[in-house]
């Protein structure tokens, strides 16, 4: 499983909070399970662990997504993406 941070600037924290959990449905076909934190400065993070890397990439594209963050009010220019292929084990 690998590892990718998604990161977004958000129009509302607590209302794309509210909102992303109704798109369970759409997000389970890449990932289980998804971590995930807001600031008061209206930005989110989250965290999936994904089999396939290159499916995850072909949802983000997708326009499902894109509807779906633009229901949540995502400022989508601002989606950042990390794809956590190294480890520093100590």
């Amino acid at each position: 499983m690998t590892k990718i941070v998604l990161t977004a600037q958000v129009e509302d924290a607590a209302t794309w909070e509210k909102r992303v959990r109704t798109h369970g449905e759409l997000l389970k076909t890449v990932t289980p399970t998804a971590h995930y934190t807001v600031t008061k400065d209206n930005e989110v993070a989250m965290c999936a662990e994904v089999a396939d890397v290159a499916k995850y990439f072909e949802l983000l594209a997708s326009p499902a997504i894109a509807e779906a963050m633009a229901y949540d009010g995502v400022m989508r220019e601002t989606v950042k993406t990390f794809v956590l292929d190294k480890e520093f084990k100590f």
